[in-house]
């Protein structure tokens, strides 16, 4: 029963701290953080724009409904990667 409980635990904190990653391009081929981020700007009201350890760009913020949104793009492309909005 407690090498159950201790699993359960490792897989539960692996998935709380699994990094989402974007791309293993060169940071000469992403786009310019302060551009990206200006064009973001008309759609989300953002508190933090930032680099991630996974090279995603990322921001913590609002979107134009008011809803809490967490979202991870690829700085490449600019593709929204992983997005949690508040429900």
């Amino acid at each position: 029963m407690k090498s159950l409980l201790f699993v359960s635990a490792l897989l539960i904190s692996g998935q709380l701290f699994a990094r989402t990653e974007c791309t293993t391009e060169p940071k000469s081929k992403w786009m310019n953080a302060e551009t990206f981020k200006k064009s973001l700007e008309a759609t989300y009201k953002i508190k933090v724009f930032k680099e991630t350890k996974g090279n995603c760009y990322e921001i913590y913020g609002w979107n134009k409904a008011g809803k809490k949104v967490e979202i991870y793009f690829h700085p490449v492309t600019g593709a929204v990667v992983k997005e949690n909005i508040e429900k």
